[in-house]
Formats: C-alpha cells, sequence, structure tokens
C-alpha cells in the first residue's frame, strides 16, 4: 500500500493524504458474511447521549470476521484482498477446500491466490495460525486470544504485530507493540506475521468534514463553557482554566483507569 497526495485545491486539500488503494483486488464484498449495523449517535437503549461526539457518519455494512480460526487442518486459498470500513487493516477472503468462504485479518505480504491453514499441521509462514506452543521464539504474531477458544483480541488494528519472546509449561511471554511484556495460556491461537495496511498512520485527514464522514463530530474545549457544564469554564475574559486538565466530572487526565486486578498477575511489565 501507498499514500497518495493531492493537489492543493482548497485549504483542506492541501496538506490531506489517502490511501492510494493497489493492495485492493475488488470492490465487490462477499454478501452472505455482510450484515447491517445500526447507528447509534451515542445514545443508549433510552435515547440518552453516553458516549459524546458521535453521530452523522457515512452509512456501511459489517464484515463477518473470522477471529478464532478454528478450521484446524483445512487448507484455505485466497481469493481477494478487500477494504473493511470497519477497520484500518485490510481484509482478505478465504476459500477453503471444503467449499466454505471466511474472512480474516490480513496480513502484511499477503496475496490472492496464497495458500493458508491452520493448525499444529501447518508450516510456520505468513497467514497461518497456530498455538503459541507451536510457534518458535522469537516470531512476529497477530489476532492474538487471551483465553483459548475467544478468538483473537491483541494486535488487530493496521501495522500491529507482537513477538513471541519465551516460553513456559502453561505459559508463554508475549511482547506487545506497547513494549508491554504479558503472560498468555500456551493453548491459545495466533496468527503468523503483521497486520497489513501499516501505511495507516501517516495518513493526514485534512478536513473537518473528513472527520464527520467517519461520525466524528466537533468537540467543545472546556474553558469555553460555563461554570455548570465544565470545572474549567467561566471566569473573567478568557481564561485558560486555572487548575490541571480534567473531564466534566473532574476526573484529572492521565490517572490509571484500569480496575482489572483479577488480570494483573499477567502482566510481567507495564508500556509505562
Amino acid at each position: 500500500m501507498g499514500i497518495k497526495r493531492y493537489n492543493p485545491t482548497s485549504p483542506g486539500r492541501r496538506f490531506q493524504t489517502g490511501s492510494d488503494y493497489k493492495d485492493i483486488t475488488t470492490k465487490t464484498p462477499y454478501k452472505p458474511l455482510l450484515f447491517p449495523i445500526k447507528s447509534t449517535g451515542g445514545r443508549n437503549n433510552t435515547g440518552r447521549v453516553t458516549a459524546w461526539k458521535r453521530g452523522g457518519r457515512n452509512k456501511r455494512l459489517y464484515r463477518l470476521i473470522d477471529f478464532k480460526r478454528n478450521k484446524i487442518g483445512i487448507p484455505a486459498k485466497v481469493a481477494t484482498i478487500e477494504y473493511d470500513p470497519n477497520r484500518t487493516a485490510r481484509i482478505a477472503l478465504l476459500k477453503y477446500a471444503d467449499g466454505e468462504k471466511r474472512y480474516i485479518l490480513a496480513p502484511q505480504g499477503m496475496k490472492p491466490n496464497d495458500v493458508v491453514m491452520s493448525g499444529s499441521e501447518a508450516e510456520v509462514k505468513i497467514g497461518n495460525a497456530m498455538m503459541l506452543k507451536d510457534l518458535p521464539l522469537g516470531t512476529y504474531i497477530h489476532n492474538i486470544e487471551l483465553r483459548p477458544g475467544q478468538g483473537g483480541k491483541l494486535a488487530r488494528s493496521a501495522g500491529a504485530q507482537a513477538q513471541l519472546v519465551a516460553k513456559d509449561s502453561e505459559y508463554v511471554h508475549i511482547k506487545l507493540s506497547s513494549n508491554e511484556m504479558r503472560l498468555i495460556p500456551s493453548t491459545c491461537m495466533a496468527t503468523i506475521g503483521q497486520v497489513s495496511n501499516s501505511e495507516h498512520e501517516n495518513i493526514s485527514i485534512g478536513k473537518a468534514g473528513r472527520k464527520r464522514w467517519r461520525g466524528k463530530k466537533p468537540s467543545v474545549r472546556g474553558v469555553a463553557m460555563n461554570p455548570i457544564d465544565h470545572p474549567l469554564g467561566g471566569g473573567e475574559g478568557r481564561s485558560s482554566g486555572g487548575r490541571p486538565p480534567c473531564t466534566p466530572w473532574g476526573v484529572p487526565e492521565g490517572i490509571k483507569t484500569r480496575k482489572n486486578k483479577r488480570t494483573d498477575k499477567y502482566i510481567v511489565k507495564r508500556r509505562k
């Protein structure tokens, strides 16, 4: 994939960049794996806004992705590499030997007509899925399960990858892209390689309207609000707030919000 620049025909176009989509092989998705998405606009089941600054995005259909890779021992040929509006990575349509078709996250370097497989019989190559205990040390992986059979949870966005650095009897040590070291059961599945579309982080949105297409609405600064709406609001003239940045409910920015002490024992080294 490459990044294309636009002629500066307007201020919004001047610094705008986008994907050239040269890695996409088809524009038509596989219809049996498409499902509708209901746009909530940030509202819950009672109609109240519980997630701010959402709404107004383009309509899209969800592609059902196989995160479990549980077709063990059945080879599959890559039919197409496709664009997915619901994620930053590209997706690949696999056609298995028994006739079934499934979408997976496309690794970097995967091309049509490549053959991939899941299970311990698979060889160590890009796109194959295996248990962590069957992978050699130093292997770069993505779509990593946290519990056996749960489906991949870690390293799923564009360009993401983790590295297998050590093995134990029951657990393996995984180094994530955030430099966090984590223990994961050795019977969990993972896919070999790096997630595709690694250039995504270099794309410049360019204008506010392009954010609106994605469902992101403008955000009002706290210092521009009234005191009843935000702790930083109010003041005579233009004020800088007079206190550290915080949320509308007074929670300081940057404090730790992790509360899952049950899984703290699996984190060997934190990212900070």
